[in-house]
């Protein structure tokens, strides 16, 4: 698969043939036409970095954030190279340069390894990028990391804090829990308040109680986000530790559908703020 000639007809199509309408570039107001906007006129290498599941690592490094990174056990340029003997009985393999491509393995006795290996084989002969027209995923060097396994101290998935930051300045949290099995999801303020941005099959009940280690993850959150118009910081609470995910630039594609309400995505596009065009990748 080709890219069309032109970035932006490329993304006018697809957003077209996803969305079911014309994507308004001209004059973006909400959410997801701001991110198409962001996408095709602030363009740095350090986003393609960034969004580098192994090559991020030493940007969190450089930004005072070494201590969140989760443990690495290898890197590998190819399957073959995957020394799966050596490895613990739990683990979690990724593909860097795309989102999605993981393997968590909670049992390695228990492993379809042909499946493994045929999933992580396609997924390193793709170009992510060309899906949705994300040219960021299009520089990254296709690798597969393997990192340690986390879990809460009774055996569950722990919760996964996305930190939504708009030019430095983190605005709001989505909170993700049970992704293993009924993943359900809440929409809350820096101050722990519940945001009426999202779908009614969202923010139900009561949101889960606030993090220890919350406090450390605004902290990481306000330092990695610093350089760029719009990032979201992705971060686990690892039994009171704060382990980093992944930082994401173009969430959903730059198509949100799933989650927010209309009047959500217009709010979320009135917290960001539209910076000079850059290129200089």
């Amino acid at each position: 698969m080709k890219p069309f000639a032109s970035e932006t007809l490329e993304t006018r199509f697809i957003y077209w043939v996803v969305m079911g309408r014309s994507l308004n570039l001209d004059n973006p107001e909400d959410f997801n036409e701001k991110l198409q906007w962001l996408k095709l006129n602030w363009k740095d290498s350090l986003i393609s970095d960034c969004a580098d599941k192994y090559g991020v690592r030493k940007y969190v490094e450089e930004h005072g954030c070494g201590d969140v990174l989760n443990e690495l056990y290898g890197v590998y340029n190819r399957t073959v190279d995957i020394p799966w003997e050596s490895l613990p009985d739990k683990f979690v393999l990724k593909c860097t340069h795309g989102c999605g491509y993981n393997i968590i393995c909670a049992d390695k006795k228990s492993l379809n390894k042909h499946s493994t290996l045929s999933k992580l084989e396609q997924w390193m002969r793709s170009k992510y990028g060309l899906r949705y027209a994300e040219y960021h995923y299009l520089s990254i060097t296709p690798r597969i990391i393997c990192e340690r396994y986390i879990e809460t101290e009774a055996g569950f998935t722990p919760n996964d804090y996305k930190i939504f930051c708009f030019s430095g300045k983190p605005h709001y949290v989505a909170v993700a829990i049970d992704r293993a099995t009924n993943i359900k999801w809440h929409f809350l303020d820096m101050e722990w308040k519940h945001l009426d941005i999202a779908l009614p099959d969202h923010n139900k009940g009561n949101p889960p109680i606030k993090p220890a280690c919350w406090d450390r993850m605004v902290d990481v959150a306000i330092k990695l986000s610093q350089p760029f118009p719009f990032v979201r910081i992705d971060l686990y609470d690892d039994n009171g530790r704060v382990i980093f995910g992944e930082m994401t630039f173009t969430p959903a594609a730059c198509m949100n559908q799933g989650y927010y309400s209309k009047k959500g995505l217009l709010y979320i596009g009135g917290l960001m703020s539209l910076p000079k065009i850059k290129a200089t990748i």
